[in-house]
């Protein structure tokens, strides 16, 4: 039996009200054939300006639960949602379905809406014209954590 429980989604607004400039590897980080290693750092990167849009209109969220495992967005990631795009068919976004969020890659059909699951144990849930359904925002960006945590 497949599940169509939602993933839940904790939701923040962003905060450009100050930058956070961090050291950047402008030359790039090779993943191929290794490279000499740069000596030194000069250029910056803050993050707010590199992957928020529309400030006014960005949102983060936690994702708990695995039905977006298949497009590697795992419990505890973190996404980046921007409610000024216009969704479109195919987009990754944050549903409300009956008063729940949810976290679905969207097919955009003449008479009805898909959410679609990356996640064979989950259904995809089919939205008609009578249910309680609202395409919150569009996903923009993951963030992984990679580093493990460890026990001391």
């Amino acid at each position: 039996m497949k599940q169509s429980q939602n993933q839940i989604i904790e939701i923040s607004g962003s905060d450009m009200t100050s930058s956070l400039p961090l050291p950047y590897a402008d030359h790039g980080i090779q993943a191929g054939f290794p490279s000499p290693a740069q000596d030194y750092i000069t250029e910056s990167i803050d993050l707010n300006t590199e992957i928020v849009r529309h400030p006014a209109a960005t949102f983060y969220g936690r994702v708990n639960g695995d039905s977006m495992i298949g497009e590697g967005i795992e419990d505890g990631d973190l996404i980046v949602i921007d409610r000024a795009i216009e969704p479109a068919d195919g987009d990754l976004a944050v549903c409300s379905v009956e008063g729940e969020f949810t976290l679905k890659r969207i097919k955009i059909e003449p008479d009805r809406v898909w959410l679609i699951p990356a996640n064979e144990m989950f259904d995809p849930i089919m939205i008609t014209p009578d249910s309680r359904f609202e395409i919150w925002g569009v996903v923009t960006y993951v963030i992984k954590r990679k580093h493990r945590r460890r026990l001391m």
